[in-house]
């Protein structure tokens, strides 16, 4: 089911034409500029693949292609991330039973020789972190190369409604898809930056002083980028918990809601369970009644609430229930998830016999927390280490966001999970960086560095930057390179 109406989107502007393409042979009505999740999932499709070894279905699950869950064939070719890949009138899609082979009537890419693109500064991701490192390192004199494998930019930007805090230069009382506005309209318009969207980054090498990011561009072309210096933004994604049948489809990321809903209108579910209180899944409560979705409750495994007071007091006032020392058990429907049983948890984290409670959804939310993604920063070479305040593994870096390989800077839920404005605030740093070690800023620029510094320090100040702060603290690696 599509969303006409909306609160604060409007979703009639944004999509495209009208065109058709097939499931299983069955047509179905698509728009230009939508991915194959999303149309399928608009048209009640659910079970996007089998399992090879027991054929359990397989659905969305994070909706920024860093998983195989959504993975169906498409014009006969297996392996296809449906959640990133655009329809196309009359394209031919199936569900994909197991690992399957490229049936030899269907000729693979003929790839040619790399095409090769020249830049000062390579940024790969465009979210927050990555737009604000391109618009500040191109500011500061570099011509940056920006790429992303999504079909749009703005990240985890385009999916928020709700308005951010801290100060006004830090889009304060501005909504996420606003700033994500603004951002990529300042880094369309600027001429020293090319932006590539569909492209997926699959290694950073190095070359004498020159730094290459190998990438696929729309599955079809070999791209060499080439630069002095390279910002990784590569973000973070969605973390699993452990319980019975929590493979099946009708269990998401709180992201790929958000995607669902929030970027390409399709009404994600009828009735939700949310697991996880902190701030995502707050959030994600009032989002999912905006677009008409019942929410039966929030749990949470931990004594108290995660999120800000402000974002739980306003669930509270729309009437939904937090359940806090509760966790699921498990999941349960034929081909899809049609309830949730979930139980009270005592002082040693175990459910309690006879508390369970009975929950009749058709979608159980994750917003368990997100790991960082630094798959191309390890296969660089950049130190790695397990930073429990991070969320996880993040790689070693100073002061001005440089990693332990010189010219390699990092920015965002890749360097450590936070907010949105802290990732715009370490992506300016990042790219200013990176614009002085490529050798096209002055010094100049390192009172802009200072000023950010400042900033990140200054909002990372209360409560709940504590833990961040020590959790960097254990990541730096005290001397900034030079």
């Amino acid at each position: 089911m599509r969303l006409n109406e909306h609160p604060i989107l409007n979703f009639q502007k944004r999509r495209g034409k009208k065109i058709k393409i097939y499931f299983e042979g069955q047509p179905l009505d698509a728009y230009e500029g939508e991915t194959i999740a999303m149309a399928l999932h608009a048209a009640g499709i659910r079970v996007l693949s089998y399992s090879g070894e027991k054929h359990r279905p397989r659905g969305l699950f994070c909706a920024i292609g860093k998983c195989s869950s959504c993975l169906v064939k498409v014009n006969g070719i297996p392996n296809v991330r449906s959640c990133i890949t655009l329809v196309e009138d009359g394209m031919r899609i199936e569900r994909q039973q197991g690992k399957e082979e490229i049936p030899k009537t269907v000729k693979p890419p003929q790839w040619k020789d790399a095409i090769k693109v020249e830049g000062d500064v390579v940024i790969i991701g465009g979210g927050p972190a990555g737009l604000m490192a391109a618009i500040n390192a191109a500011k500061a004199g570099a011509k940056v190369v920006l790429i992303d494998e999504n079909p749009m930019l703005g990240g985890q930007l385009v999916k928020q409604t709700h308005k951010f805090f801290g100060k006004r230069e830090q889009f304060a009382g501005v909504r996420g898809v606003k700033i994500a506005e603004i951002l990529i309209e300042q880094a369309e318009k600027n001429e020293n930056i090319e932006l590539y969207t569909e492209t997926s980054a699959i290694g950073i090498f190095q070359e004498n002083d020159r730094k290459l990011v190998v990438a696929i561009r729309k599955n079809k072309e070999l791209v060499e980028f080439w630069g002095k210096a390279i910002v990784v933004a590569t973000g973070a994604m969605e973390k699993m918990i452990p319980f019975e049948n929590n493979d099946l489809p009708g269990i998401y990321g709180a992201g790929a809601i958000q995607t669902l809903m929030n970027t390409y209108g399709v009404k994600p579910a009828d009735r939700v369970l949310i697991v996880g209180a902190g701030n995502v899944g707050l959030i994600l409560a009032y989002q999912l009644l905006q677009a008409g979705v019942e929410v039966k409750a929030i749990i949470e495994a931990m004594p108290k609430v995660g999120g800000y007071f402000v974002h739980a007091a306003k669930v509270r006032r729309l009437g939904i229930p937090i359940l806090t020392r509760h966790t699921i058990l498990r999941a349960e429907g034929k081909e899809k998830v049609e309830r949730a049983i979930v139980a009270q948890l005592d002082e040693n984290w175990k459910p309690i016999p006879g508390t369970e409670k009975v929950f009749d959804v058709d979608v159980i939310a994750l917003a368990v927390g997100l790991r960082p993604s630094i798959e191309l920063l390890h296969q660089a070479g950049c130190q790695i280490a397990y930073i429990r305040e991070l969320s996880g593994h993040v790689v070693r870096r100073d002061a001005r966001m440089e990693t332990t390989i010189k010219g390699i800077f990092v920015a965002g839920d890749a360097a450590g999970i936070e907010e949105a404005t802290t990732a715009m605030l370490e992506g300016k740093i990042a790219g200013i960086s990176a614009a002085l070690y490529s050798g096209k800023s002055n010094i100049s620029w390192l009172k802009e560095i200072e000023k950010t510094q400042k900033e990140l320090t200054e909002f990372r100040s209360g409560p709940f930057g504590k833990h961040v702060l020590e959790g960097i603290k254990k990541v730096m690696v005290g001397e900034i390179n030079e």
